[in-house]
C-alpha cells in the first residue's frame, strides 16, 4: 500500500510539472486580469437609509443621490440612468467627505467624529457643513470644509436623527429622541477667530410633546422662512414659531412618520406604508394623498384605469 500512495503521488507531481498545466494556470491569470478591467459597477439595487437625511437632490438637474454601503448613487430619475462615486477609503475613523459630482472626486475629507456620523447638512450658502455624530460621539460640529476646520461645536446628549438649515445660513436644527434644538452661528466670531468657538443651542420648548420622538426636522422657506417643521415617528406634524415655541400640530393619520420635506408651497410628509401627505405650510391645512408607486413587475402600458 506504501509504494501505491508513493505512485500516485509522483504522477501528481510530474503532471502539475507539466507545460500544459503551466499554460492553463497564466491564461487564468490573463482572463482575471482583463476582466477587472473591464469590469463596471451598471446598477445598485436598494438603499441604505430609513430617511430622507441620506438623500439630496439637485433643484436644477433633478439628479437623486443616495448612499448604498461604500456607494453614492447618482440616479437620473427622468432617464432612470445611474452612475456612482465608490468610497475607495477603508478603516474604522468616521469622515465626512466631500464630492465633485461632475469629477466624482474627492474634494474633502474631514475626521472629528469617533463612533460615527448620524447626519450632515451644507448650509445655503455652502460655506459650512454640519455634521452631528452618534449618540455615543456627543458632538455636533460646523465645518469651514474647504478649510478642512471646525469653527463651532458643542455637546449634544441626546440620540440625533435629522438637521435642517435656516434659509439665511443663520442657524440651524436638530430633531431626534425628545429633542428639537436650535443652534445660532456668530458669523462674526467663527470667521475672525481660529481656534474653535462654543456653538450656543436653545432647546424648542415642546410642551406636552417632550416625550415624543422627532423623527426629521426642516425649516422653512419664504414666507415661512421663521418657521420650523418637525415630525414624530408617532404621527405628528409640528410648527415651531421664530421664538422656538411648539405653535401648532396635525395628526397625519399614519402608524408611523418618517421623513419631512419642505418648499414654499407644500409640506411632504413620508409615512408607513409608502404613504406620502401633502399639507400647506401656511396653516398645516391638509390638501391631498399622493398615489401609491404601482407594484414591482406591472406593466404601466396595459393600464387603462387610473385608481
Amino acid at each position: 500500500m506504501t509504494g501505491e500512495n508513493t505512485t500516485i503521488k509522483n504522477r501528481i507531481k510530474n503532471l502539475l510539472r507539466t507545460p500544459s498545466i503551466k499554460l492553463r494556470r497564466s491564461k487564468a491569470g490573463n482572463n482575471k486580469e482583463s476582466l477587472s478591467n473591464k469590469v463596471t459597477l451598471e446598477k445598485v439595487l436598494g438603499i441604505t437609509s430609513a430617511g430622507n437625511r441620506a438623500l439630496a437632490c439637485d433643484p436644477h438637474s433633478g439628479l437623486v443621490a443616495y448612499p448604498a454601503g461604500c456607494v453614492v448613487v447618482l440616479l437620473n430619475p427622468k432617464k432612470n440612468k445611474q452612475h456612482h462615486i465608490l468610497n475607495s477609503s477603508s478603516g474604522h475613523m468616521p469622515a465626512v467627505r466631500v464630492w465633485d459630482v461632475a469629477e466624482r472626486t474627492q474634494v474633502a475629507e474631514l475626521h472629528n467624529h469617533k463612533y460615527g456620523v448620524a447626519c450632515v447638512a451644507f448650509s445655503p450658502n455652502s460655506k459650512y457643513i454640519v455634521s452631528v455624530g452618534y449618540q455615543h460621539d456627543m458632538i455636533v460640529n460646523v465645518w469651514a470644509w474647504k478649510k478642512n476646520v471646525v469653527v463651532a461645536a458643542n455637546k449634544v446628549s441626546s440620540k440625533v436623527t435629522a438637521v435642517s438649515f435656516s434659509d439665511d445660513s443663520s442657524y440651524f436644527v436638530t430633531a431626534g429622541n425628545r429633542h428639537v434644538k436650535f443652534w445660532y452661528l456668530d458669523h462674526t466670531k467663527s470667521s475672525k477667530v481660529n481656534a474653535t468657538v462654543p456653538l450656543l443651542g436653545r432647546s424648542g420648548l415642546l410642551g406636552e410633546l417632550r416625550n415624543n420622538f422627532f423623527s426629521d426636522v426642516a425649516c422653512g422657506k419664504g414666507p415661512k422662512a421663521n418657521s420650523t417643521f418637525c415630525i414624530t415617528s408617532s404621527g405628528l406634524l409640528c410648527e415651531f414659531n421664530d421664538k422656538r415655541m411648539l405653535d401648532k400640530w396635525v395628526e397625519l393619520r399614519t402608524s408611523m412618520a418618517t421623513s419631512l420635506s419642505v418648499s414654499e408651497d407644500l409640506i411632504f410628509c413620508g409615512c408607513a406604508d409608502g404613504t406620502v401627505r401633502a399639507f400647506s405650510p401656511t396653516d398645516l391645512h391638509f390638501i391631498c394623498t399622493l398615489p401609491h408607486p404601482h407594484s414591482l413587475g406591472t406593466d404601466i402600458a396595459t393600464v387603462i384605469e387610473a385608481r
